[in-house]
């Protein structure tokens, strides 16, 4: 629908308005994680293994405890035992157990009276380690003489034989992609890697926890998600999830990278530890860039076959990605199903495999998994239409999905506007615009899918005729005014008298973070049915 299709349906939507948190951003009014204080609030600090890949055969905190001032050191003796899964593989993820399994890997945690008490607490906890061999690389994590990351963590998708450190095998397709492979005037196959990328948000991570003997909490933490900092935290203290309250500051970006835990259950640990004191975390750039969950490194093979014209006849991709030391964290799914999914095939086969490697565990970011398929996938295209001679935005065009076209996935396609855009592409005037000395040109397709999933709402009309706004998705990119806008169309009153607030856990019903392009779809939704 173009812009002034909007106006013409629309009152509101789509005008330019003000958000409703500039002004607090612009003068430092805004509140962030690391704003939050709290009376007799401690300071914690975390120490680090220097390894990529240790057994930790002794931790001594003798030093440390004996400073004056400091309150409590926790280790992984201190949390819970007999977790499972994804419980496990976070409370592991949060504090190492008898092996460390990447560099940064948090082995003990100290809460003192100051920050600067507690990071010279932290170097004199003394840990003794038997360094163990390591592997970053996906390729060569998967050798059968590879070091090994965790003995029997592979599910029963793996097939008998595959290397130790390949722990999910995906595979999906239809049609016959050999006969279309022998349809093609051009087959061609490429191989690609990407390295491990980190979301770079401005704010690193930053909470305050407290948890009382009666296993009752609270935090304050920059988060894109207050329910799932709840379960997760929960989950790795072996704690009632209802007994937390979640309260979410401001966020400095996320991109993805703030939709799950690292150090937010350490605060809690050594609060509870400490005899209920609230204690402050703030990682520092380098812990962040060590200890925070990247985007996942990939390897990746891509074959096509194209006829003279054009027509696609059939694609195969096989994607290798880790996703750290810990299983489920690869979006190798992802990166397939976005893949070849611009384009209308009958042919297609996919094949992923999600390997572990000594490294940290990784996190989403912008359409976890789709940057990279889109770029092996795009790169070959490209490459194949300048060898036959073609024009790049006719070839994705020809071959280009529309509404009723089956995904390369599977499920059939809705409203899209894939073909409106090339279209709109090929007729801006840039596209054929000369270019100049050591300018280029590229053109590529890409795709990622939304859902809506767990939201809640809520709404109060005050005394003035103004809407008070209650939402659980954190505003990470205008959404508030986004969500404003369409509670003001909908009740006909000006942008001026809404109000949108992003609220703690004990207000509302369950909502899912800000994540996967949802916030504006189901929170608005909510909001209107509100």
């Amino acid at each position: 629908m173009a812009k002034d299709e909007i106006k013409g349906e629309f009152k509101l939507i789509g005008s330019r308005v003000l958000r409703p948190d500039g002004l607090d951003k612009v003068t430092g009014r805004a509140r962030y994680g690391a704003d939050f204080t709290a009376p007799g609030m401690l300071f914690g600090a975390v120490v680090r293994s220097p390894h990529a890949h240790a057994r930790i055969t002794k931790i001594d905190a003798s030093k440390a405890l004996a400073l004056d001032g400091v309150k409590a050191v926790v280790t992984r003796a201190d949390f819970p035992t007999g977790l499972t899964g994804e419980a496990w593989n976070l409370q592991d993820n949060t504090m190492a157990g008898d092996v460390a399994l990447y560099d940064g890997h948090a082995v003990a945690a100290v809460a003192a009276t100051s920050p600067l008490l507690a990071k010279d607490a932290a170097k004199l906890i003394e840990v003794t380690y038997e360094v163990l061999p390591h592997v970053t690389d996906v390729d060569a994590a998967m050798k059968p003489d590879a070091p090994i990351v965790r003995e029997g963590a592979a599910d029963h998708s793996v097939p008998e034989g595959m290397p130790p450190n390949v722990v999910r095998v995906l595979e999906f397709g239809r049609g016959d992609v050999e006969a279309g492979f022998a349809e093609a005037d051009l087959v061609r196959e490429q191989s690609y890697q990407t390295e491990a990328t980190h979301q770079g948000y401005i704010e690193p991570q930053a909470c305050v926890g407290q948890l009382g003997a009666d296993g009752k909490g609270e935090m304050w933490v920059t988060t894109q998600g207050q329910w799932f900092v709840r379960w997760m935290c929960a989950a790795v203290l072996g704690l009632e999830t209802a007994q937390l309250r979640v309260t979410p500051s401001e966020i400095g970006g996320g991109f993805g990278g703030k939709t799950t835990v690292f150090m937010e259950p350490l605060s809690l640990a050594l609060s509870k530890k400490a005899g209920g004191s609230p204690v402050k975390l703030v990682m520092d750039r380098a812990e962040v860039l060590r200890a925070t969950g990247p985007t996942s490194s990939a390897s990746m093979d891509v074959k096509i076959g194209m006829k003279a014209d054009g027509t696609i006849t059939a694609a195969r991709a096989e994607f290798r990605m880790q996703g750290g030391a810990y299983t489920g964290a690869s979006p190798v799914g992802e990166a397939l199903q976005c893949a070849f999914a611009p384009y209308k095939l009958e042919n297609v086969a996919h094949i992923g495999y999600e390997v572990l490697a000594n490294r940290p565990k990784a996190a989403a970011y912008r359409a976890p998994g789709s940057p990279m398929g889109a770029f092996a996938a795009e790169s070959l295209v490209g490459e194949m239409c300048r060898e036959l001679g073609l024009d790049p935005i006719e070839v994705r065009l020809k071959n280009a999905v529309a509404e009723g076209d089956r995904a390369s996935y599977g499920p059939k396609f809705k409203r899209i506007g894939l073909k409106e855009v090339l279209e709109a592409t090929k007729a801006h005037p840039n596209y054929a615009a000369p270019r100049g000395e050591n300018q280029g040109r590229g053109v590529a397709t890409g795709f990622w899918f939304n859902w809506g999933g767990d939201t809640s709402v809520s709404m109060a009309i005050a005394e003035d005729g103004s809407a008070q706004v209650a939402v659980g998705t954190p505003d990470i990119g205008g959404s508030r005014a986004s969500l404003g806008l369409m509670v003001a169309e909908t009740l006909g009153i000006p942008y001026e008298n809404v109000r949108v607030n992003v609220v703690e856990t004990g207000a509302l019903g369950i909502n899912e973070p800000t994540h996967g392009s949802r916030a504006t779809f189901a929170s608005g939704k909510a909001a209107v049915i509100a």
